[in-house]
């Protein structure tokens, strides 16, 4: 069984930086798609950035938003910069046992993910 854990949200004021973390075990990263995702209440669950098992990365925020993969900690991370109150929201990284190098943008294609980890950016 697949086990996702994120790390490393909080309260930033605009302008700031937020890494987030996601730790997987029972598996290898790169064994997987790995998406971010993100939710507010009341919204759909949307992909931020998302990586393939084989590298292929999606990234909808590119420019701010960085995702990257360390093989030998087994994590994927998401860096965010210039974070604007609207990215506001509960941040869920996500794994999709359909391999290849492409990875899907759709909540619903992912097969685990995490418990998520709040981001709120306010002054």
């Amino acid at each position: 069984q697949l086990h996702l854990v994120e790390s490393g949200g909080g309260l930033v004021q605009p302008g700031g930086s937020l890494r987030l973390s996601c730790a997987v075990s029972g598996g290898s990263v790169d064994d997987y798609g790995i998406g971010w995702f993100r939710q507010v209440p009341g919204k759909e669950r949307e992909v931020v950035a998302c990586m393939g098992s084989s590298g292929g990365i999606t990234n909808t925020h590119e420019g701010r938003f960085t995702i990257s993969r360390d093989n030998a900690k087994n994590t994927v991370d998401l860096q965010m910069n210039s974070l604007e109150p609207e990215d506001t929201a509960v941040y869920y990284c996500e794994a999709d046992t359909n391999r290849g190098w492409r990875c899907s943008s759709y909540h619903y294609t992912y097969e685990y993910w995490g418990q998520g980890t709040q981001v709120t950016v306010s002054s």
